[in-house]
């Protein structure tokens, strides 16, 4: 790996476009180098994975409103497959639709480093344009390598939070590249459309505080939409704002540290293979990724308190000592009353670690649905318990957090439950049990079984054999129309009913 120093110039400076992060972005794009054994495995996960969490959430409104938009949109030519459904339809909003399905339920891989980021969420535009210009599997895991190199390496180097701009400012660019790459693209043409999708995809973070709204899950999809019609100018000869990241009034400059900052972004050299999805991890809740080791722990507690001869009735408190991420974004510090109501939008609960430590404390389990029905977070007792919960930062957890050795790395918690009588319990946890050094390490089977579960009663199995059959032979494929899923006549019939808008 290269480390590349990145940071603002003058407009009166001698900086050279082979100097600018765009074009070192688009040259790892254009890389012909092939895609090592393990990576192609890992892909091939990841399309499973994406496709549990997308057929889980078909009939949720706001994958129901932007299925609605992409059909909208015929396409003019081949086009591509919207989730679920037959029929082909305009390849960028079919990312959009794809893409809001895959992020509805929170419940599919993550990276955190500086930044945070779901880079499975470059995949449904991939598949997208794929489908639509007629590429071949090989293709597509070229493509999809390269689009969770760049969001990887990104995010390990500009962390974004930090100055209020939402993790999909690094998700346009990486789906440009793995365009780019896809597609056979020169490293100009793709260093023009990293600057626009960067440029087009610049928000701030509300889409993620207070009250969360069903954007959240657009939001990723929006980028990868974005990011096609960007590749789609740039092959047509379209300039980007340049330089995009270290201009005078550019994205460094303005929207993130100021002119004085250099970050260091790492990249692969020539000829290195792209293995950056193999420091990813999915996730066995659908929850926000900081909650899945204190779901697991809370789950693991359970037994302990019942050991000590208590219920969760004789808790006085619960701290959660964490990182300074799961402090401020999920839990008690970002100050947010929303993460403690009750009436809260389940994108808010899965954004409360409070919520999401109780209810695993009560239950021992956790279900993408009933975890999170207003049922269950309106009953009286959970209630109680939840707003025992807080959390502090520990700076021995935001360390971790944020260390690069992959075994020191981790998103956990220290949990010490005070009872009534003052004693307590305390344990703690580092990693999920599915993470790679986890209790239970998800392998192809888990992927697999986390499918056929999500995809029970909404997928025939006929229909869940056949896909899977085809997406494990990727390398082979020639039609990836095959990688879509039809789900049954009964989902459809459920679907939620959607007003008409402007399309």
């Amino acid at each position: 790996m290269i480390q590349h120093e990145v940071r603002t110039h003058k407009s009166a400076e001698d900086f050279p476009i082979e100097e600018h992060l765009a074009y070192k972005i688009a040259k790892v794009a254009a890389d012909p180098v092939e895609v090592p054994e393990d990576t192609r495995e890992m892909i091939i996960n990841r399309i499973i994975d994406n496709a549990s969490v997308a057929v889980a959430s078909y009939n949720r409104r706001p994958v129901a409103v932007a299925r609605e938009m992409a059909k909208a949109h015929p396409a003019n030519n081949k086009g591509a497959l919207v989730f679920g459904e037959d029929g082909t339809y305009s390849a960028e909003w079919v990312a959009f639709a794809n893409g809001t399905a895959v992020r509805e339920l929170d419940y599919h891989d993550t990276f955190l480093a500086a930044e945070y980021s779901h880079p499975g969420d470059n995949i449904p535009p991939m598949i997208a344009v794929a489908q639509h210009k007629g590429l071949d599997g090989k293709t597509l895991i070229r493509g999809i390598a390269t689009g969770y190199e760049v969001q990887v390496n990104l995010v390990k180097g500009i962390s974004l939070h930090e100055f209020k701009i939402d993790h999909v400012a690094h998700l346009g660019p990486s789906v440009a590249a793995g365009l780019g790459t896809m597609l056979g693209l020169d490293v100009d043409t793709i260093y023009q459309a990293v600057g626009q999708a960067l440029h087009t995809t610049t928000a701030t973070r509300q889409s993620r505080k207070g009250l969360i709204s069903s954007w959240k899950a657009s939001a990723p999809a929006f980028a990868g939409k974005m990011a096609i019609e960007a590749v789609d100018r740039a092959m047509r000869g379209e300039g980007a704002p340049a330089p995009i990241w270290e201009g005078e009034d550019g994205v460094i400059a303005w929207m993130l540290h100021s002119p004085e900052r250099t970050y260091t972004v790492p990249l692969p050299a020539d000829g290195e293979e792209k293995r950056a999805i193999l420091e990813t991890y999915t996730k066995e809740h659908s929850a926000e990724y900081q909650a899945q080791a204190p779901i697991d722990l809370a789950r693991r507690m359970k037994q302990t308190i019942a050991d000590a001869g208590k219920t969760t009735a004789d808790i006085e408190s619960i701290v959660l000592h964490t990182s300074h991420h799961t402090h401020y974004v999920i839990g008690t510090g970002a100050n947010d009353p929303q993460k403690m109501d009750p009436k809260a939008s389940r994108e808010t609960l899965d954004h409360s670690i409070m919520y999401m430590f109780a209810v695993a404390l009560e239950d021992g389990a956790w279900h993408h649905v009933d975890s999170y029905a207003p049922e269950r977070a309106n009953r009286p007792e959970t209630v109680e318990l939840w707003h025992k919960i807080s959390t502090v930062e520990d700076p021995k957890w935001t360390r971790r957090y944020h260390s690069t050795d992959p075994d020191e790395k981790a998103f956990g918690a220290r949990a010490v439950i005070t009872f009534k009588d003052g004693s307590v319990i305390e344990d703690e946890m580092a990693v999920a049990d599915a993470h790679p050094l986890g209790a239970r390490p998800f392998a192809r089977e888990n992927y697999i079984a986390k499918f056929r579960t999500l995809a029970e009663g909404i997928v025939d199995t006929q229909e869940q054999e056949r896909f899977l059959a085809a997406v494990q032979d990727l390398e082979n494929l020639t039609d990836l129309t095959e990688l879509n899923i039809r789900v049954n006549d009964a989902t459809r019939a459920a679907a939620p009913e959607i007003p008409g808008g402007i399309f």
